[in-house]
């Protein structure tokens, strides 16, 4: 049975209503970054940009790099935003347009986020890198899809039970990373554990400006929780929506953050900008 049309949305041009992207506009490695800026700041190593195009924050490069196809997406900031990037570079590979109709044959990507994140543990330096070995979901975008295939009880659990988890919010979802990716990217200049999601920037992060916080003692928990020596690493906005939404359409995903603060040491970052660009040349110089 045909999509509807208020269900799958197109432009007049045929492209993807938010990503402004049409079929065959994208490589099977796509690289996720937050900032629209920094699209530029990796395909400036392409060999040849095919493709320019945005729609609000949404900027896509696709060319070449070693002679292969490859793709660089600005997503913005959240898990809302994730929900809509995951979805709709979906629908353009998986999806036949013309009939509106999901394909026989379903195609699988490999999304490489490339971030920039908190440390929680205090050994995690400043500007070095961090793999999302599983994302921790706190946001609760996960709750509207069906996640018990792709959930991990055991450690959901125990991290509830160790927190005191306020029984109001969201439940804890945890998403496991591609084994195969996280094999081909780690080295010993990178760290692996468990990348918290938050849904939002100063009090889901345990940030106190003016506004006081339901647990100011969460993080500090969070800092101590330890399954079988799988410890929470670092605090962000998108990577457990990139996990969970990877896992059930059938793609591969990793998380790769550089790491500009280091919250238990309360330190920061003299050059994150220089910490980012190290940290795209690792990933291209390794991505094929």
């Amino acid at each position: 049975m045909p999509i509807k049309e208020s269900e799958l949305i197109l432009n007049p041009d045929g492209s993807i209503y938010h990503l402004n992207l049409k079929p065959g506009d994208v490589a099977d490695n796509i690289i996720f970054v937050g900032d629209q800026d920094r699209v530029d700041l990796v395909s400036k190593h392409f060999e040849k940009i095919e493709l320019k195009t945005q729609k609000r924050e949404f900027k896509t490069h696709t060319g070449t790099i070693h002679g292969k196809k490859i793709s660089v997406i600005s997503t913005g900031i959240g898990t809302d935003n994730i929900d809509i990037v995951i979805n709709e570079l979906d629908a353009l590979v998986n999806i036949d347009f013309e009939t509106r109709k999901i394909k026989k044959e379903l195609r699988s990507l490999n999304f490489i986020r490339i971030g920039t994140s908190g440390a929680l543990q205090p050994e995690i330096p400043i500007d070095s890198f961090v793999i999302g070995a599983y994302g921790l979901e706190l946001s609760g975008m996960l709750h509207a899809y069906q996640t018990e295939s792709i959930s991990n009880p055991n450690i959901e659990d125990a991290f509830i039970a160790h927190t005191n988890w306020e029984a109001n919010k969201g439940k804890p979802i945890v998403i496991k990373g591609s084994e195969a990716l996280i094999s081909k990217f780690k080295s010993a200049q990178t760290f692996e554990g468990l990348t918290a999601t938050a849904n939002g920037f100063y009090g889901p992060q345990g940030r106190v400006l003016r506004l006081a916080i339901s647990d100011p003692m969460l993080n500090k928990k969070m800092d101590s929780f330890n399954f079988n020596g799988l410890r929470v690493t670092n605090f962000e906005m998108e990577t457990s929506a990139i996990y969970g939404l990877s896992q059930l359409l059938g793609h591969n995903a990793i998380s790769l953050n550089a790491i500009i603060a280091n919250r238990p040491n309360c330190s920061f970052s003299k050059n994150p900008r220089q910490a980012v660009e190290r940290l795209i040349a690792y990933t291209l110089g390794r991505i094929y």
